[in-house]
């Protein structure tokens, strides 16, 4: 019973809300959309040509990279006076990272003890970092540090000269500027 008299309510109220959904009053809705309709449509850009990406092949990979420092070249003279004296000490132990290759490595920074002593803090291809000190070894050409400065070190390699002797060969290795990618 009570559930009848709810149905008859809520159809009463429906059919007295109905008149409210007449169009009377949506003239000037119908006059805004008409006079929409009327401006001239837009005009369209067309897209901007692109021209193709050229490809570039470098050719340069097997000189020596810019960004290293060039090597000093040493006379005739000074190599063969070089040849008689020099030679590397293969009795000693290896350290290290005289098993990377001398590129592979890099210069992070340096540090000083509280006495001042400084020493090179280099990072090795397998991501770890050494502490080096005047007097270390590193490379694969029995290269020696022999003085280490806040942004570089010098270091002394040992390689042969392609006559049976040996030559020294300088290399200086700086801090990397940000580029972390060894």
């Amino acid at each position: 019973m009570v559930s009848n008299f709810l149905r008859a309510i809520s159809l009463t109220v429906a059919v007295l809300m109905l008149p409210g959904c007449g169009d009377s009053d949506i003239d000037d809705l119908v006059a805004f959309v008409k006079r929409v309709k009327e401006q001239p449509k837009g005009r369209i850009e067309p897209l901007p040509e692109f021209r193709p990406y050229e490809s570039f092949t470098y050719k340069a990979a097997g000189l020596r990279s810019p960004f290293s420092p060039e090597v000093e070249v040493k006379t005739v003279t000074e190599q063969l006076a070089a040849k008689s004296n020099v030679k590397p000490d293969l009795n000693r132990p290896k350290e290290f990272l005289e098993q990377f290759n001398i590129e592979s490595i890099s210069l992070v920074g340096s540090i000083a003890k509280f006495d001042g002593k400084l020493f090179a803090l280099l990072r090795d291809s397998d991501g770890g970092v050494h502490r080096l000190d005047k007097g270390n070894y590193l490379g694969r050409n029995h290269g020696r540090v022999v003085d280490v400065v806040a942004d570089k070190i010098e270091i002394i390699e040992i390689v042969p000269n392609g006559q049976g002797g040996w030559i020294e060969r300088p290399r200086v290795m700086q801090v990397a500027s940000g580029d972390d990618s060894q």
